[in-house]
């Protein structure tokens, strides 16, 4: 399985000229501290654009976004408008949902997820619209055949209806292989300085305490395309070693780490391991010796650090689930 994983971020990383633009709508029911609904743009997996129900507008997240509503000014009004309409749909469905299962209190939680990638070599173009409810995926548009798959029984009525609405059907293909697209493509371009810049990470060699293991921990990179593995000997090192993933930072840079069990290396073979990162595009590594010495450890100390907007929208990305005519009931 370890194996697997490096040949699949192997894959990844050979993938330089694909863009993508996601949408992450969710509305909350029961949760305090937090806006009822959130909704914020992706490039590249890069935070673009953001608005909630207390703010009620569209705001740009990047500078250069920042610039494209200024020579576009029509851009921030009509995702300032999507936002707001996006919020009374997901208030009324969210409602919708609970009485269709009986929910009379508690934390609830719905989603959407919908965007397009294109590849900017081939031209080829792939779409993705899916909801997701309490954390599990409710219902999912099958692009190829316009037709929506309901992996929860309680979204069968819903698929059935869906299925049948073929002007519904019609604009979801067209949104996804055409509309979608088109603002990547003017994004990309209008962004290329920063979205297609590289950016080469600090590595540090990280460890809790004398028994755990130590991370090799890349942050501060760009793009997401990415590579990081231990070497035994100069030859790639699968035993003993736990691969994390790539997660965002709050920058729009990215962080990586991969963990190497000591509990299996004796203290004479440290020199024989080293850590390497390697960023797509770039034909240098970074090559990190296993050194004792240059370990950083804060043993003793607890440091936790949140950040709202971050953390929310890290959930809503793992939770996956974004029209404001798509009615659920």
């Amino acid at each position: 399985m370890k194996t697997l994983f490096i040949l699949l971020l192997f894959c990844h990383v050979a993938s330089t000229v694909k863009y993508s633009l996601k949408f992450f709508l969710t509305a909350t029911s029961g949760v305090t501290n937090i806006p009822e609904f959130v909704g914020f743009g992706m490039v590249d997996e890069v935070q673009v654009g953001y608005c909630d129900s207390n703010i009620k507008t569209a705001e740009p997240k990047q500078d250069w976004m920042r610039d494209f509503n200024k020579n576009n000014p029509q851009h921030r009004e009509l995702y300032t408008q999507r936002c707001l309409s996006e919020h009374q749909f997901f208030r009324t469905n969210i409602d919708g949902l609970k009485q269709r299962l009986n929910q009379t209190g508690g934390a609830h939680i719905l989603q959407r997820m919908n965007g397009c990638e294109w590849d900017d070599e081939t031209g080829e173009v792939t779409g993705f619209h899916q909801y997701g409810y309490d954390g599990e995926d409710f219902i999912v548009l099958d692009l190829q055949t316009l037709t929506w798959t309901a992996p929860r029984q309680q979204a069968f009525s819903t698929k059935l209806r869906w299925d049948a609405d073929e002007a519904r059907s019609e604009y979801d293909k067209y949104y996804c292989f055409q509309e979608c697209p088109h603002w990547l493509k003017k994004y990309v371009h209008y962004g290329s300085s920063s979205l297609q810049r590289t950016d080469l990470p600090s590595v540090s060699l990280l460890q809790k305490t004398p028994s755990s293991p130590v991370s090799c921990h890349a942050t501060g990179f760009y793009p997401d395309r990415a590579m990081m593995y231990w070497r035994k000997d100069g030859e790639e090192h699968h035993e003993d070693v736990d691969h994390g993933e790539i997660l965002p930072n709050h920058d729009g840079s990215f962080q990586i780490s991969v963990d190497l069990i000591l509990s299996s290396v004796a203290p004479e073979d440290w020199r024989r391991y080293d850590c390497v990162f390697h960023l797509s595009g770039v034909e240098d590594v970074i090559v990190t010796k296993l050194d004792k010495a240059q370990i950083r450890t804060n043993w003793g100390k607890t440091e936790i650090r949140c950040d709202q907007d971050h953390n929310f929208r890290g959930y809503a990305q793992k939770h996956f689930v974004v029209n404001s005519t798509d009615e659920l009931l």
